[in-house]
């Protein structure tokens, strides 16, 4: 296993930071951004940050109009497409959608996401939190290689999660073909967002393609959406009010904070294949809690083979040159 480059690099900014800490004094006029989920939690927060520097965002959507009414106040340029991330033909008609109307994409953000499922099966039976968290940000960030190959110094950021301590990938059943367990769906699904930005680096760096993924933190959002009020306060995150009480809890801003500066900090230019923490190089851990990445999670090995793997389940084409 190869942990080289998974080390803190002293950022100027922690886990106390905001969206608007990260993004002050960038100028992104002229760049172009597509955001999965820029319309809700982080995904939205994300949108205003990038609108508020200047950039370009598309939204890609699997309720356009609700994304429209929540970006009804954002301001600046932004496009709302339909797209859903279960469904890789909608995948493919936006990404076609925007390699017809963009010249080149400069930010690519792996944001939406689902977590704690009910077992659901789509496509050709896939287990859903792969299937969306995984396969769809997958064939889309293959999709729309060639605009990020032709932008200057193209990066892509994708959202994992402290999850991804539950479980390393599980090739022998992927599907939970065995037993389904929800946790484990979802502590799978997020250390498959690792090892893809690990390989997508290796394979795009030559064209200037970065990536990157990260842990935004804990942060109550629309992402516990399957999960029972009991639930989150047996775990501690809220009260019976659903008021968040869990410790060290960020808020939206403060969430969406390592994913800007995963896409905007200087210091990161020369880096990739990197898993992020609270504005910073996550250390490699073994302890599930105490934060940091698993050493599975950044294995080059595992991410050239569970890139095999994706490919022959979505039938995208190559990438890099």
């Amino acid at each position: 296993m190869n942990s080289i480059g998974q080390q803190p690099l002293g950022s100027p900014f922690s886990a106390a930071s905001t969206a608007q800490d990260v993004i002050a004094g960038i100028d992104l006029s002229g760049r172009n951004a597509v955001v999965t989920g820029g319309y809700s939690g982080l995904g939205l927060e994300t949108t205003r940050a990038l609108v508020a520097a200047g950039a370009r965002v598309v939204v890609p959507a699997r309720r356009p109009d609700v994304a429209r009414a929540a970006l009804a106040g954002v301001g600046g340029d932004v496009e709302v497409i339909a797209m859903d991330l279960a469904d890789l033909g909608t995948v493919r008609a936006a990404a076609a959608h925007l390699r017809e109307t963009l010249t080149g994409l400069d930010l690519l953000f792996a944001t939406a996401g689902i977590m704690a499922t009910p077992e659901r099966r789509v496509g050709p039976g896939w287990e859903s939190q792969l299937a969306v968290n995984h396969f769809g940000h997958f064939t889309l960030a293959c999709e729309l290689y060639p605009l990020l190959a032709a932008g200057a110094g193209a990066r892509v950021v994708v959202y994992s999660s402290g999850g991804h301590g539950i479980t390393d990938f599980r090739r022998h059943d992927p599907h939970f073909r065995t037993g389904y367990d929800k946790w484990h769906a979802y502590g799978q699904a997020k250390t498959a967002n690792v090892l893809f930005a690990v390989h997508l680096d290796a394979l795009g760096r030559g064209d200037g393609v970065r990536a990157f993924a990260l842990h935004p933190g804990a942060i109550i959002t629309g992402l516990q959406r399957d999960m029972t009020l009991q639930e989150q306060v047996e775990r501690g995150w809220v009260d019976e009010h659903g008021n968040v009480i869990g410790e060290g809890f960020k808020t939206a801003s403060q969430g969406a904070a390592t994913g800007l500066w995963a896409a905007t900090s200087p210091l990161l230019a020369d880096r990739g294949g990197v898993y992020l923490e609270d504005c910073e190089i996550a250390s490699v851990t073994g302890t599930t809690g105490e934060g940091g990445v698993r050493a599975y999670a950044v294995d080059p090995d595992a991410a050239a083979r569970l890139w095999e793997l994706s490919v022959a389940a979505t039938g995208v084409g190559p990438v890099g040159g």
